[in-house]
């Protein structure tokens, strides 16, 4: 084997962290527990056990992409790095008076989300651009060092600058860089300039203010992280999985790292449109659900749909509007509190409340024995007979069964007055409800009927609870593909390099300028290749351009797709035509009359995919082996039964099995209700189906 061949995916959530390596056509996963103080730790332990089955030395690894949850969850608890924010006199408070909008219209009691900078933390200067990057009133060193005086008095680590106008004209941005650089050499400085050179203040100053938040943390976190692989004698390179579904550099992610929020289910979303591919499926519902969080994604035409905007820690029932406004290019999906480690809990009504509290990896579910004390999503699994308490996780993690029906009963059982088995019963149905509602409103918003998807289910949970979830959003077909308990880490290997540039520049269409446009979209895309070419210096690369567009006086705008010709040789007409052919597709209508702006222009510089081999499906043709059974609850018919168990690794393609049943394998289950039937495939996956006269 030759150093160039084996590569290594790392996934840190917020239970397990997943390690897969690939090499000489193999592959090896491991998930161990994420360890929150040092989360290096977990890493290189996990390195060490597929190290240990590939019979390779770590020095042998030639590259490691890695995504992880810690910026996120540094902004969800509010431990970052002490921040100022430098801002244009008279914006002071635009962080905490938002859009003014109201999430929740009809709560009197609304409480809005606190800033993630109080404000005596946010200072002001004067000097002043217009909407066209012109400048109304300078700025001078003489304005900016009063500021930096007081921000170096008060001993901050990181500052934010966002001034108006800045991503048309970022000059005055720069000067403050230039008088912070002088005076505080050792403070980091992110400017909006560079993180998201975008209109809308409020989007644009919140982003700026979370990576510089977040920037001391995750610099520090990802030296360490360089330095432990180094002690392990691993000297390949290291990259990082950002939240539009590519790769960048360690170098890129330490001075962007806003850009990893989202990273791991981004590599979830990457995984789920590889199988797309290799089935040739153009409509495919992905359904992520690990040990902290379940995501959930549309992905079209073998691609997961991307946005430009999306909210971190939202603090009210989910709703949208009600945390905080992240604006970088991500993959659009829904996340909700439905992990493993979910808890749940009895409100006031008497009724089952799951998540989004969870108990993480420490203490864990009741059931791990490592002192908790209230009933998780996976104490109802294991007593709902989803489970075998002595071969979880590859029988790493004995599961103790007395622990979660005391959990059970405590918590929900003693309340309600139900038994052990009716609150397990209860908490998961309240959980795949959540997790349905979810899909539905996602899909709606999107404009989409989910009649005719696809589901490709992965994450270590997923697979306990995709079944029931197609049960309810009457959808007939879903995929489960070999390494699904991993499947992130093992989509960050499928990731190509990728980064994508954006810049607001306002326009008409009836003040239509071609040669403007054409400058623009070549600009950015030098740029977002150039991004690119740090990771790698030899692929070929492939630039995809978008334009966001909306009828005047619209508050939001709808992506439009160009290709290279539209995009180099722009044309007013073309333009119009594909807008209102996406929005109609959306609102089933278009305004006649009404003229159109263009608001926001990206490009994405993209190495090409690896080629995809398809697999051709394979209908039922022999039973599978059945090596035991165990009770398990039918959630559909609200009764136990006895389910066969069957050994996913000596499953053949051909092979399959009618539920109730339970297909096992070190890093998950697959379950499989009364409703379906699974069938393997030749690649590996499990493919259930709806058995004629099942339910939906």
């Amino acid at each position: 084997m030759t150093k160039t061949e084996a590569r290594l995916g790392v996934d840190i959530g917020g239970t397990f962290t997943d390690v897969v390596l690939e090499a000489g056509g193999e592959s090896w996963s491991t998930k161990v527990l994420t360890t929150y103080a040092a989360p290096e730790t977990a890493i290189i332990d996990g390195l060490h056990q597929v190290c240990v089955r590939a019979g390779i030395a770590p020095g042998d690894i030639a590259q490691i992409i890695h995504g992880t949850t810690l910026a996120t969850n540094a902004l969800i608890e509010r431990r970052g790095a002490k921040t100022a924010l430098i801002t244009t006199e008279g914006f002071r408070d635009v962080i905490e008076m938002r859009t003014e909008s109201r999430f929740e219209q009809y709560d009197l009691n609304l409480v809005l989300p606190d800033p993630l900078l109080p404000r005596q933390m946010r200072y002001t200067v004067p000097g002043r651009m217009d909407a066209t990057g012109a400048e109304l009133r300078p700025l001078t060193r003489a304005d900016i060092e009063p500021v930096v005086a007081a921000i170096a008095e008060a001993g901050y680590e990181s500052v934010a600058v966002g001034l108006i106008h800045s991503y048309l004209n970022d000059a005055h941005e720069r000067l403050v860089r230039d008088v912070l650089a002088e005076r505080l050499p050792g403070v980091m400085v992110s400017l909006s300039s560079e993180v998201s050179p975008q209109m809308r203040e409020y989007e644009r100053f919140n982003t700026t203010v979370a990576n510089a938040y977040i920037k001391p943390l995750m610099k520090t976190y990802l030296g360490r992280l360089k330095g432990r692989l180094r002690a392990e004698e691993v000297t390949g390179d290291v990259f990082l999985m950002h939240s539009g579904g590519g790769i960048i550099s360690l170098e890129s992610a330490a001075e962007f790292p806003v850009r990893l929020v989202e990273s791991g289910p981004a590599g979830g979303a990457v995984f789920a449109a590889t199988i797309a591919a290799r089935f040739g499926l153009d409509k495919v519902l992905s359904f992520d659900m690990g040990g902290t969080t379940a995501k959930i994604c549309l992905i079209q035409n073998q691609t997961p749909k991307t946005a430009r905007v999306f909210e971190v820690a939202r603090t009210y029932r989910f709703k949208k509007g009600s945390g905080m406004p992240i604006s970088i290019p991500v993959i659009d999906m829904v996340e909700i509190g439905a992990g493993g480690g979910s808890l749940a809990r009895v409100d006031g009504m008497r009724q089952i409340r799951v998540g989004p509290e969870s108990a993480g990896s420490e203490p864990g579910p009741a059931c791990y024995g490592r002192g908790g004390v209230r009933p998780a999503v996976t104490d109802a699994d294991l007593v709902l007979g989803k489970l075998d308490p002595a071969n979880f996780a590859g029988g790493s993690i004995p599961l103790h069964p007395a622990a979660s029906i005391a959990a059970l009963t405590t918590t929900i059982g003693a309340v309600l007055d139900m038994d052990p088995l009716t609150s397990a019963f209860g908490l998961a149905e309240v959980v795949d409800e959540n997790m349905a509602n979810a899909a539905r409103v996602h899909a709606v918003e999107n404009g989409e009927d989910l009649a005719g998807y696809t589901m490709i289910a992965f994450g270590g949970a997923a697979p306990l609870h995709a079944a029931r979830l197609c049960e309810k959003l009457g959808v007939e077909r879903l995929l489960v593909p070999p390494g699904a308990g991993v499947g992130s880490a093992i989509g960050f290997l499928r990731a190509p390099f990728s980064f994508e540039a954006t810049r607001s520049v306002y326009m008409k269409l009836s003040a239509f300028d071609a040669s403007r446009i054409k400058g623009l979209l070549s600009d950015l895309e030098a740029e977002a290749t150039a991004f690119v070419r740090t990771c790698d210096a030899v692929s070929s690369i492939l630039s995809e351009f978008k334009v966001y567009m909306r009828y005047t006086g619209q508050g939001w705008e709808i992506p439009i797709s160009l290709t290279g010709e539209q995009a180099m040789a722009p044309h007013a007409a073309t333009y119009l035509a594909l807008f209102e052919a996406d929005y109609a597709r959306l609102f089933g209508r278009t305004v006649t009359g009404m003229d159109v702006e263009m608001t926001v222009w990206a490009v994405n510089a993209t190495t090409p995919p690896d080629p995809v081999v398809p697999v051709q499906r394979v209908p039922l043709s022999h039973q599978a082996a059945v090596i035991g059974q165990r009770p398990l609850f039918d959630a559909a018919h609200g009764q136990q039964s006895d389910a066969r168990i069957v050994d996913r690794t000596a499953l053949r393609p051909g092979d399959g099995i009618d539920g109730p049943a339970l297909i096992t394998e070190d890093e998950t289950t697959i379950v499989v209700p009364a409703s379906r039937r699974a069938v393997a495939q030749p690649d590996g996956t499990i493919e259930l189906t709806l058995i004629q006269g099942g339910n939906p």
